[in-house]
């Protein structure tokens, strides 16, 4: 594997460690070659190569407009790259494809309401969000084993609408996992949520990868509820990128490359807090934890 900046104005590589997990039989639940993204003039990141293999745990950091739920986006099939390839499961990406799940952002839904939780998981199956519809009891059987893997069987008759953030993210991820996919995407899933809610959304993430084999993209600016969990980090800023495991990125010196200037990393009980990254129209970082 080699880590990888792309750089301004030309697409170029530095050989400096490993980006992509070596060749296996099995093809990766993600391979991007050559990957690139951009809108009009603007180049949101370009030369991507990364596999990622069958339960293997990607986050992915950037600032606001850095490109990363153009990323999803790609791999859901609904942007097209400008640039190289995009494989999910050894097929190239396409809408609707049973191979990803999606959990999107916490946003609490109206109490009003009417749909229960196993109606929302059964949206999973029936194609209405990510997947291909099941037929009949074979869809109810899904479902349920879905909500009892998230731990939702006790309040899945109930409105969606009456839980909790925390039992409706749990809902969510549910709805994700119905179709057995190979690649659960995340998008942002931790906001809004309290800290122990936090906790449980990424132990039922690492828990399916782990038992399931299903290979996870975790976009968050959250780093620290996600941090025991993580096998690489994909970090974007600009038109630029790193990718490598949390040692090899999250380091004074991979940010400061990174960025052109000087960024402190801060490791304090198990936490890391990021301080001095630009304030930039491409850089929207301020001085922060990274876990607030």
């Amino acid at each position: 594997m080699r880590h990888a900046f792309s750089t301004r104005g030309r697409d170029t590589a530095a050989d400096l460690g490993p980006t992509s997990a070596p060749e296996t039989a099995d093809a990766p639940a993600l391979r991007m070659q050559g990957a690139a993204l951009g809108y009009g003039d603007r180049r949101l990141w370009s030369g991507l190569d990364l596999d990622l293999r069958p339960g293997e745990f990607l986050a992915v950091l950037g600032a606001n407009g850095s490109g990363k739920t153009s990323l999803l986006r790609a791999i859901l099939g609904l942007q097209p790259l400008t640039g190289g390839s995009l494989q999910v499961a050894g097929r190239p990406a396409h809408r609707g494809s049973r191979a990803i799940g999606y959990v999107p952002q916490q946003r609490r839904l109206d109490p009003a309401t009417p749909l229960r939780a196993r109606d929302v998981v059964r949206q999973g199956v029936d194609g209405h969000r990510w997947g291909v519809a099941l037929p009949g009891r074979a869809g109810w059987d899904a479902v349920d084993a879905a909500l009892a893997q998230v731990g939702a069987s006790l309040f899945a008759d109930m409105p969606v609408g009456l839980l909790s953030g925390g039992e409706q993210q749990r809902v969510r991820v549910a709805q994700a996992i119905v179709s057995d996919p190979a690649l659960l995407l995340c998008d942002e899933p931790l906001l809004s949520l309290d800290l122990r809610s936090q906790r449980t959304v990424t132990a039922l993430v690492d828990r399916r990868r782990r038992e399931h084999g299903t290979a996870v993209v975790f976009v968050t600016h959250e780093i620290n509820p996600v941090l025991p969990f993580v096998d690489r980090v994909l970090y974007l800023a600009g038109d630029r990128f790193r990718v490598g495991t949390v040692d090899e990125v999250l380091t004074s010196a991979t940010l400061s490359e990174l960025f052109g200037t000087r960024v402190e990393v801060i490791r304090s009980s198990g936490r890391l807090l990021v301080a001095g990254v630009p304030e930039t129209p491409e850089h929207t970082h301020h001085p922060q934890d990274v876990n607030q």
